[in-house]
């Protein structure tokens, strides 16, 4: 049997202790936190300074600078829409293909630890900024989708939002970071809909 290890030094700080969540599992907080370094309610985005590309940089264990910053919000965006899909909406058009890319220009490999024999799944030799990322994401994906973890993490169906989750509910079927906020909007919206219809 053969034991992939995927190690990072990202900590979970963002979406899971403001709503109550359970936190999310392994590799994949790298993944929402990533997600997450944009807030579309209040327009902040925590990669468009020096700062914030430094700590992703050192979470994510990734030496990155200011030239690398339009290839990780491009596949900040990607891995956005390919958790969007995990709630029921298809990509858009486009976007599949570009995270591909992203991930076929960030090569991975494995090494074999002599003394175990077992198998570390590591950043191919010489990758650097933007593509070490993907490299470092595409490894955390392989495992969550054979770990049965990748589906689960999801990004919220409301336009206005769109923050990274992991949904722990039994069924898997959560389609709002919080039922509380964007689900309560969300249905008071259908509710009225339905309303205007009934009268119109």
């Amino acid at each position: 049997m053969v034991t992939v290890t995927v190690t990072t030094s990202w900590r979970l700080t963002g979406n899971v202790a403001s709503v109550g969540e359970k936190e999310t599992p392994g590799g994949l907080v790298l993944i929402e936190e990533l997600i997450n370094t944009v807030d579309l309610e209040s327009g902040e985005d925590r990669l468009a300074g020096a700062d914030g590309l430094a700590a992703l940089a050192d979470r994510a264990g990734v030496a990155l600078t200011a030239a690398d910053r339009a290839g990780v919000v491009a596949l900040r965006e990607g891995l956005r829409e390919a958790c969007l899909a995990h709630t029921g909406p298809a990509m858009r058009e486009g976007s599949a293909e570009a995270l591909t890319e992203a991930f076929a220009g960030a090569p991975l490999a494995l090494r074999v630890d002599g003394a175990t024999g077992g198998v570390a799944l590591v950043l191919a030799p010489g990758l650097r900024g933007a593509a070490a990322l993907a490299a470092r994401v595409a490894a955390l994906v392989a495992v969550a989708e054979a770990d049965g973890t990748w589906r689960r993490l999801k990004v919220c169906e409301a336009d206005t939002c769109r923050w990274a989750y992991y949904d722990h509910s039994p069924a898997g079927r959560r389609r709002w970071c919080s039922m509380r906020v964007c689900g309560s909007r969300a249905k008071m919206r259908t509710y009225r809909d339905r309303a205007r219809r009934r009268q119109g």
